[in-house]
């Protein structure tokens, strides 16, 4: 199976790093991986994608230009990508900071409160994780343990970071189960 996903927001919504967790996780679990990724004309507040590819066969090129599925954590990445989105494709929608409703009505829709739910769990920094969560169930692409242990890795030296990120995985995911 072939995964191939685009993450997009603005700069500083985490967009890249949850492309490096899956990345990093599918590597852990096995798999064949690759992150590609883009910038906007600023760090932060412009806008930043990522492309990823996970499978468990060799991969031939790093480009996706037909997604099968998308995480829009801003509009003008939902516009953007959602025509992109090969029909059957997740689309996993923030929400919290975009109102209108997907256009199309051949792919899986799922509306994150990434944002919201953030909040609640005490920490604004974790909406990425939240939509990642939410992409993991949708799409079984990388299972959450491995991104877990990619992110015990990636952080090793703050410990105490896991535990919070651990519970937006699960909330996002159990957004998903709704």
């Amino acid at each position: 199976m072939i995964h191939e996903i685009v993450m997009a927001g603005f700069g500083g919504q985490g967009v890249m790093l949850i492309g490096q967790l899956m990345t990093y996780g599918g590597m852990l679990a096995n798999k064949q991986v690759s992150w590609i990724p883009s910038y906007g004309p600023e760090m932060r507040g412009g806008t930043a994608n990522c492309s990823v590819i996970v499978s468990d066969e060799p991969i031939g090129a790093p480009i996706v230009s037909e997604p099968t599925a998308v995480i829009a954590m801003n509009l003008p990445s939902l516009d953007k990508f959602e025509p992109l989105l090969v029909p059957g494709g997740v689309l996993i929608i923030n929400s919290s900071l975009i109102e209108r409703k997907a256009k199309r009505d051949d792919i899986h829709v799922y509306y994150v409160a990434a944002n919201d739910i953030a909040a609640e769990l005490g920490n604004a920094k974790v909406a990425n994780m939240v939509v990642l969560g939410a992409l993991l169930e949708a799409t079984a692409a990388v299972d959450s343990d491995s991104v877990l242990q990619a992110f015990a890795k990636m952080f090793a030296k703050k410990p105490e970071l896991l535990s919070i990120n651990q519970q937006a995985l699960s909330q996002g995911a159990k957004n998903i189960k709704k």
